[in-house]
């Protein structure tokens, strides 16, 4: 059966774009994930995905791809729905966590992480060092 992560993705992307917000997303980066790696920090990227930032986004059951540009310079976005650890409105934080599955080559430390907010972007604690917020709510 295909996991409900994927059509809540869909359905906060569309939120956020209803109420004139922009959505990003935290993406904890394995070797599956295609993304710039220059932009990618402790394990993880921050990527606005609203429509005036990316071009021809496709959020599937497996994948989202899409189409943005890094340093001016074009480049196509595949990245796995199960590495998707948040997605949430830049000018509120409201949005929604994640359960990561770990990939080839994620972290120890980042398999078991969650997605908090601590100013403009989240970023991922180990369970030795948890900070929650209340509108950001994980999901198995």
């Amino acid at each position: 059966s295909v996991s409900t992560k994927p059509y809540l993705l869909r359905a906060l992307f569309g939120w956020c774009a209803d109420q004139g917000l922009t959505p990003y997303l935290a993406v904890v980066v394995d070797d599956r994930a295609g993304v710039p790696r220059q932009y990618v920090k402790d394990g993880q990227i921050i990527l606005n995905i609203g429509r005036e930032a990316v071009h021809q986004l496709v959020m599937g059951n497996e994948l989202i791809t899409c189409s943005a540009r890094f340093g001016g310079v074009a480049q196509e976005l595949t990245i796995p729905v199960d590495c998707v650890a948040a997605i949430y409105a830049r000018e509120n934080g409201h949005g929604m966590a994640f359960e990561v599955t770990p990939g080839q080559t994620v972290r120890a430390d980042l398999a078991s992480a969650s997605v908090v907010d601590r100013g403009d972007q989240p970023v991922l604690t180990t369970p030795d060092k948890p900070v929650v917020k209340p509108h950001l709510r994980r999901i198995k």
